[in-house]
């Protein structure tokens, strides 16, 4: 029984993990497309503050939405996104038909 809840648990867990990725994904094409900014552009201003990304890297890391923190706050930086607003979170897993736990 205990097999079962665990198996159930890690489906979970791997369920909301994708959504969140899918929320990182939406928003990092979000704030490209708001300043019209290509995966090659992307990686030329990375490479202005020492971070060396290809856009072929860029483009598969941002659409299986799996970013380390670091380079997620480098694009932020990059890009000059003034901040994530809780309330845009919660409004793109409405947008995915999902509910967050409030």
């Amino acid at each position: 029984m205990q097999n079962n809840l665990d198996g159930q648990t890690a489906k979970q867990n791997n369920s909301a993990s994708a959504d969140w990725r899918q929320v990182v994904q939406r928003l990092v094409k979000a704030e490209m497309s708001k300043r019209g900014v290509k995966y090659q552009d992307l990686s030329e201003r990375l490479v202005t503050i020492g971070v060396n990304q290809s856009a072929d890297n860029l483009r598969n890391k941002v659409n299986k939405g799996i970013l380390g923190a670091d380079l997620l706050l480098q694009i932020m930086y990059v890009l000059n996104m003034r901040r994530i607003e809780r309330d845009d979170i919660v409004d793109m897993f409405s947008d995915m038909g999902q509910d967050l736990a409030q």
